[in-house]
């Protein structure tokens, strides 16, 4: 499955949330893909960010990373960087984008 996020840097942040993105750590790489992730890209405009990711299981994936120190520890240094932030719990399952339009 395919997802797609809307999430919005802080403006006096950008550069910051820029080089955090550019030092990911190898263990939550690792672990996103043991919940199941193929591909993740963020594309920024300004401050906003979009992301499309592709899983098996968004849900699954999002339960599986919910408890692990390295996600929690990520997700907390984003949330000090992020205006709008997805929320990466479990509950933000349902929170994707709308499919407006796909070339058939």
């Amino acid at each position: 499955m395919r997802v797609a996020l809307h999430t919005k840097v802080r403006a006096d942040r950008v550069e910051e949330y820029e080089a955090a993105h550019r030092e990911v750590p190898a263990e939550l790489v690792a672990a996103i893909r043991a919940a199941g992730a193929t591909r993740w890209t963020i594309w920024r405009s300004g401050t906003d960010l979009f992301h499309v990711l592709e899983c098996a299981d968004y849900a699954r994936m999002l339960a599986e990373l919910e408890r692990l120190p390295v996600n929690i520890a990520w997700q907390a240094r984003m949330d000090e960087l992020l205006d709008v932030a997805h929320d990466y719990s479990s509950d933000g399952a349902e929170a994707g984008l709308p499919v407006a339009w796909e070339l058939p």
